[in-house]
Protein backbone atom coordinates (compact mmCIF):
# COMPACT_ATOMS: atom_id res chain seq x y z
CA UNK A 1 0.00 0.00 0.00
CA UNK A 2 1.58 3.12 -1.11
CA UNK A 3 0.87 5.85 0.80
CA UNK A 4 -1.22 8.83 0.38
CA UNK A 5 0.58 11.83 -0.79
CA UNK A 6 -0.57 15.38 -1.51
CA UNK A 7 -0.17 18.89 -3.64
CA UNK A 8 2.64 20.76 -0.98
CA UNK A 9 3.80 17.50 1.28
CA UNK A 10 8.05 16.89 1.06
CA UNK A 11 9.01 13.77 -0.37
CA UNK A 12 12.28 11.93 -0.57
CA UNK A 13 13.38 11.39 -4.30
CA UNK A 14 14.94 8.09 -5.23
CA UNK A 15 18.30 8.43 -7.07
CA UNK A 16 18.14 5.44 -9.14
CA UNK A 17 16.90 7.47 -12.39
CA UNK A 18 19.22 10.67 -12.05
CA UNK A 19 22.75 9.36 -13.79
CA UNK A 20 24.08 12.91 -13.81
CA UNK A 21 25.22 12.84 -9.99
CA UNK A 22 28.56 12.66 -9.34
CA UNK A 23 30.56 10.37 -7.61
CA UNK A 24 30.55 6.34 -7.90
CA UNK A 25 27.00 4.95 -7.57
CA UNK A 26 27.40 2.96 -4.75
CA UNK A 27 28.82 5.49 -3.16
CA UNK A 28 25.49 7.76 -3.77
CA UNK A 29 22.55 8.11 -1.12
CA UNK A 30 19.27 6.60 -1.79
CA UNK A 31 17.34 9.36 -1.40
CA UNK A 32 17.75 13.34 -2.37
CA UNK A 33 16.92 16.11 0.07
CA UNK A 34 13.16 17.00 0.34
CA UNK A 35 11.22 18.46 -2.50
CA UNK A 36 7.40 19.72 -2.66
CA UNK A 37 5.15 17.79 -4.51
CA UNK A 38 3.28 20.37 -7.08
CA UNK A 39 0.69 18.02 -8.50
CA UNK A 40 -0.92 14.55 -8.16
CA UNK A 41 -1.00 12.76 -11.79
CA UNK A 42 -3.22 10.06 -10.92
CA UNK A 43 -2.74 8.14 -8.17
CA UNK A 44 0.71 6.64 -9.40
CA UNK A 45 2.61 9.47 -10.68
CA UNK A 46 3.66 12.88 -8.66
CA UNK A 47 4.58 15.88 -10.10
CA UNK A 48 7.53 17.23 -7.95
CA UNK A 49 9.86 20.31 -7.84
CA UNK A 50 13.40 19.83 -9.00
CA UNK A 51 16.13 22.25 -8.50
CA UNK A 52 18.27 23.85 -11.78
CA UNK A 53 21.13 20.66 -10.60
CA UNK A 54 18.43 18.57 -11.72
CA UNK A 55 16.86 20.32 -14.44
CA UNK A 56 17.94 17.38 -17.18
CA UNK A 57 15.50 14.95 -14.94
CA UNK A 58 11.75 14.86 -15.63
CA UNK A 59 10.16 16.39 -13.01
CA UNK A 60 6.86 13.49 -13.37
CA UNK A 61 7.90 10.67 -11.25
CA UNK A 62 5.89 6.98 -10.37
CA UNK A 63 5.00 7.07 -6.60
CA UNK A 64 7.09 4.06 -5.93
CA UNK A 65 10.29 6.68 -6.43
CA UNK A 66 9.15 8.55 -3.86
CA UNK A 67 8.94 8.32 -0.18
CA UNK A 68 7.48 10.82 2.38
CA UNK A 69 9.87 12.86 4.16
CA UNK A 70 8.93 12.34 8.13
CA UNK A 71 10.43 15.13 10.32
CA UNK A 72 10.26 14.17 14.08
CA UNK A 73 9.92 10.30 14.94
CA UNK A 74 5.93 10.45 15.89
CA UNK A 75 5.63 11.05 12.45
CA UNK A 76 7.66 8.23 11.78
CA UNK A 77 5.93 5.76 13.65
CA UNK A 78 2.47 7.61 14.61
CA UNK A 79 1.51 4.23 16.81
CA UNK A 80 4.31 3.85 19.08
CA UNK A 81 3.90 4.76 23.15
CA UNK A 82 5.68 7.72 24.63
CA UNK A 83 7.64 6.58 27.69
CA UNK A 84 7.07 9.74 29.82
CA UNK A 85 8.72 7.93 33.13
CA UNK A 86 11.93 9.30 33.87
CA UNK A 87 15.08 6.72 34.51
CA UNK A 88 15.67 6.16 37.71
CA UNK A 89 18.83 7.32 39.12
CA UNK A 90 21.17 5.18 41.73
CA UNK A 91 23.97 6.67 44.06
CA UNK A 92 27.36 5.70 43.08
CA UNK A 93 28.01 5.29 46.66
CA UNK A 94 25.42 2.80 46.74
CA UNK A 95 26.19 0.42 44.48
CA UNK A 96 30.27 0.39 45.45
CA UNK A 97 28.42 -0.85 48.76
CA UNK A 98 26.99 -3.26 47.34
Amino acid sequence: MEPDFKEGYQVLVSTLNFNNLKGPKKMRDSFLVPFTIIKLLGENAVWVKLPEECSRNHPVLPVILVKPDFQTEEDKFPSRKKNHTPPETVEWNTLLAL
